[in-house]
C-alpha cells in the first residue's frame, strides 16, 4: 500500500493529513508546534498519526511539506551573513535599492529603510563586463576574483551571492567566480543570479538572489536535519516541499533554491481549498485560513489560483513566483487590549501564538485573545480535539472582563467588539485581493478553514457579501490536505524584451520549447514518466514604456494556433480588469517562462451517506450562546454523524477533532454530497 502524508508547521498547531492512496481513507491529527524546532513537532505527530493508521513511517512513500523556516528567517532577521561580487560600480545595488517608501503618510514621516541583506562592507565589485546582448566586452580576472573571495572569506560570511551586470543573457563570468569560490571556501553556499533569476533588471535579480543565499544555510540545515530523522525513524520514501506558486519541489533541490519557500506556509491552504472546490462543484473561492496567529487569504477564479511575480515577506519583496496570499495579523490568539492614549479598543497583530496561547487554554496566557473571546460568547464549546483538549472558561471570562473594564462596557459586548474588530481586519485582506483586484466578491464563494476559519467564515461572508460560507470537511488539517494533493512543479525564465511588431513569432515558441524541455528534463530526474509531464508557458507583458507588466499564462497549443495575438488580446483583457482602461501604444514582451507539472493526486470523491435533511442524530446537546445582543438558544452538532442533504438552522455550533463551525442566527447550513457544510442566509 502506498501512503502520502501532508505536514503543514503553523505558529500554534502541526497538521498532519495521512493518505492511503489505493482505499482513500485517510487520517488527521494536530500537535502543537516546536517554536524551538519545528521537527520536534513533526515527529511528534509523524509518530501519532502512523500509530491512528496502523503503519509504520516505512509505509509511507511521499512526505510532504509545508513550511514556514525560510519566511520566518527574513521576518526574524535570523538569514545567515552574505558576502555579495557585483560588476565594477555596482557596489551601492542593495543600499540604492528602489525608490518607494510604504505607507499612507510617506509625504509626512521620515521612514528609515531596513537593513539591506548583503552589507555594503560585504560587498566586492571585480572587473570584466558582458553588453546588453550577452557577449564578453572586459574578461575577468582570476587573480583578482581570488582576492575578493578571500577578503569575503576571512570576514566570516556564511553565504555567497554572485550577481554580474547583463549575468542574465551570459552566465559564464559569474559561473567562473563560482567554481574559484567552491575552491577557496567550499564549505559555503554559492547562489549565481542566472541559475536563481534569470531576468533583466540588476536590483530585483540580485536582491532575490541575496535573498536566497540568506536563507540557504537555515533551510539546508532544517532540511538536512528533518531529512536524516525521517530516515532514522524508517521513512525511506521521498520527501518534497510545497513552493510559494503551489507546486512542489525536492528537498534537495529546496536546498539549493530556498527563495522559492518563503510562502510556502500559506500555498498549503489555497491548494487544499482547490481541491476541495473541485469536489464540492464550486468554481469561484475566497479562502480565509485562519491560524492562531494570521489568516491568510486568496482568490480562486474557474478553479485557478491567482499567481503573482512577486514574493512579500515583511519589507522584503524578492522575484520570484507565489500564489498571490495576503495576510494580516489576525488570528484565533490574537491579543485584545485598550491603549490608554486612545481608549478604543484593539486586537493584534500582537499573538499569544502556541506559547503562552490564549487565556482559555490554560497554559500562562494571561491577555485576553480571539479564542478567549469565542469562548466567553459561547461560539467555541469547552473542549477542543475531540475532547482531548479542554477549554479553561472562567479564566476567559475572567481575561476579557478587564477589556470590558477599561472600555466601561459589558462583559459580553466586550467580547463581541473584539470578533467584530478581527473579523473586519479579515475583511480587510479580503478587499485587497478582490475587490482591489478588480473582482466582485458577491460571484465568490467564501472558504473558511484553519483553526479558527469556520468559526468567523459565516460573519466574514455576511461583510463580503459572498455566499455560501463554506466549512470544508477536516478544516483544521486542510493546509496538510493542500500539501499532500498537489503536484511537482519547476519553472524556468528568461528574458526578452521586444516589441510584439518586432518579434517573430516562431522564435518566441521556439525559445518556449528549448525551456519547456529543460523543465521537464527536470521533473524527469526527479523520476516523473514523461507522459505525466504537463506544460504551460507564462509571459510577461506591458505597454511600450510602461515600468511594469502583467504576467499571462497560455498553453502551448493556444499560442501555436493562435500567436501573439492571443496573447495581446488577453492582455488588453487582463489590463483593462485591473486598471479599468487600455493604451493604444504598442504591446512588449518582457519575460517569458516555461512551466512543467508533475501529475495531480486523483483521488475519488467520497460521499457521505444520504440524509433525510434532519441532522437531529447528530445533536449532541442543547446550548447557549451570544446573538443580536442577547443569550440565544443553539445546538452543539457532531460532524461525523452528519449526513449527506442535512440542514442545520442557525445558531448552531458544529464540533470536530480539527474545528468549529459556528452557523449564525439568521442563516442555514446545508451538508453537501462531499461533506462540506454550506452557509446561506436563512
Amino acid at each position: 500500500m502506498t501512503y502520502r502524508l501532508g505536514v503543514d508547521v503553523g505558529g500554534t498547531f502541526t497538521d498532519l493529513l495521512l493518505f492511503d492512496q489505493e482505499s482513500g481513507a485517510f487520517w488527521r491529527h494536530k500537535t502543537p508546534s516546536t517554536p524551538h524546532d519545528s521537527s520536534e513537532g513533526i515527529l511528534n505527530g509523524l509518530e501519532a498519526i502512523c500509530e491512528k493508521a496502523g503503519i509504520t513511517p516505512a509505509d509511507i512513500e511521499f512526505f510532504l511539506h509545508g513550511t514556514t523556516v525560510a519566511t520566518n528567517a527574513v521576518l526574524e532577521g535570523k538569514g545567515s551573513r552574505v558576502g555579495l561580487i557585483v560588476s565594477e560600480g555596482y557596489r551601492q545595488v542593495m543600499q540604492i535599492a528602489r525608490s518607494f517608501v510604504p505607507g499612507g503618510l510617506a509625504g509626512w514621516i521620515v521612514w528609515p529603510k531596513p537593513e539591506p541583506l548583503a552589507a555594503l562592507e560585504d560587498t566586492v565589485e571585480i572587473d570584466g563586463r558582458m553588453d546588453a546582448n550577452g557577449n564578453e566586452v572586459r574578461p575577468i580576472d582570476d587573480a583578482q576574483i581570488r582576492k575578493a573571495l578571500e577578503t569575503l572569506r576571512d570576514a566570516g560570511v556564511e553565504a555567497l551571492t554572485v550577481s554580474l551586470m547583463n549575468g542574465y543573457l551570459n552566465g559564464a563570468h559569474e559561473t567562473r567566480v563560482g567554481e574559484l569560490a567552491a575552491e577557496i571556501m567550499p564549505d559555503v553556499p554559492i547562489s549565481l543570479s542566472h541559475e536563481v533569476l534569470p531576468e533583466m533588471q540588476e536590483y530585483e535579480r540580485t536582491l532575490t538572489t541575496v535573498a536566497n543565499a540568506a536563507v540557504r544555510p537555515v533551510v539546508g540545515s532544517y532540511v538536512r536535519a528533518l531529512r536524516s530523522q525521517l530516515r532514522a525513524g524508517g521513512m525511506a520514501g521521498s520527501l518534497s516541499l510545497l513552493r510559494s506558486d503551489g507546486g512542489l519541489m525536492s528537498s534537495e533541490k529546496s536546498e539549493e533554491h530556498p527563495v522559492s519557500l518563503l510562502m510556502s506556509g500559506p500555498a498549503g491552504g489555497v491548494t487544499g481549498a482547490l481541491w476541495v472546490a473541485k469536489n464540492a462543484g464550486l468554481k469561484n473561492i475566497l479562502t480565509l485560513d485562519v491560524g492562531g496567529t494570521s489568516t491568510d487569504v486568496a482568490l480562486i477564479e474557474n478553479l485557478e489560483a491567482r499567481r503573482v511575480r512577486t514574493t512579500e515577506v515583511g519589507h522584503l519583496s524578492v522575484r520570484a513566483s507565489a500564489l498571490d496570499v495576503k495576510t494580516v495579523g489576525a488570528g484565533g490568539g490574537s491579543i485584545a487590549y485598550v491603549p490608554e492614549l486612545t481608549g478604543a479598543l484593539r486586537v493584534g497583530p500582537q499573538s499569544a501564538g502556541a506559547v503562552p496561547g490564549p487565556v482559555a487554554y490554560g497554559k500562562g496566557g494571561t491577555e485576553a485573545t480571539v479564542t478567549d473571546a469565542n469562548v466567553v460568547l459561547g461560539y467555541l464549546p469547552e473542549s477542543l480535539l475531540g475532547g482531548s483538549f479542554k477549554l479553561d472558561r472562567e479564566g476567559a471570562k475572567a481575561a476579557v472582563q478587564k477589556i470590558a473594564d477599561a472600555l466601561g462596557i459589558g462583559l459580553m459586548e466586550a467580547a463581541r467588539g473584539i470578533i467584530d474588530i478581527v473579523n473586519e481586519n479579515m475583511f480587510g485582506a479580503l478587499r485587497m485581493i478582490s475587490v482591489q483586484q478588480g473582482y466582485d466578491p458577491r460571484h465568490f464563494a467564501l472558504m473558511g478553514f484553519g483553526g479558527a476559519g469556520p468559526l468567523h467564515v459565516n460573519a466574514v461572508a455576511r461583510l463580503m457579501g459572498s455566499w455560501p460560507a463554506v466549512s470544508p470537511v477536516s478544516p483544521g488539517v486542510l493546509c496538510a490536505l493542500g500539501d499532500a494533493t498537489t503536484q511537482m512543479r519547476t519553472e524556468t525564465a528568461r528574458s526578452f524584451s521586444k516589441r510584439f511588431d518586432e518579434t517573430d513569432e516562431a522564435s518566441v515558441i521556439a525559445i518556449l520549447e528549448e525551456m519547456a524541455a529543460e523543465t521537464r528534463a527536470e521533473l524527469e530526474a526527479e523520476g516523473i514518466s514523461p507522459s505525466d509531464i504537463n506544460t504551460s508557458f507564462e509571459l510577461d507583458v506591458r505597454y511600450e514604456g510602461q515600468a511594469f507588466e502583467v504576467p499571462l499564462s497560455i498553453d502551448p497549443e493556444t499560442l501555436r494556433k493562435d500567436g501573439l495575438a492571443a496573447v495581446r488580446a488577453r492582455f488588453d483583457e487582463e489590463h483593462e480588469r485591473l486598471f479599468t482602461f487600455n493604451m493604444d501604444s504598442a504591446h512588449e514582451l518582457v519575460n517569458l517562462r516555461a512551466v512543467a507539472l508533475g501529475p495531480a493526486l486523483e483521488l475519488g470523491r467520497f460521499n457521505l451517506p444520504e440524509g433525510n435533511g434532519d441532522p437531529s442524530e447528530a445533536k449532541i446537546r442543547d446550548h447557549e450562546l451570544w446573538a443580536d445582543g442577547k443569550m440565544a438558544p443553539a445546538v452543539i452538532y457532531d460532524r461525523s454523524k452528519l449526513r449527506a442533504g442535512d440542514v442545520i438552522p442557525g445558531p448552531a455550533i458544529v464540533i470536530e477533532m480539527d474545528s468549529t463551525t459556528l452557523i449564525e442566527a439568521d442563516c442555514v447550513g446545508t451538508v453537501d454530497a462531499v461533506g462540506n457544510i454550506l452557509i446561506n442566509l436563512a
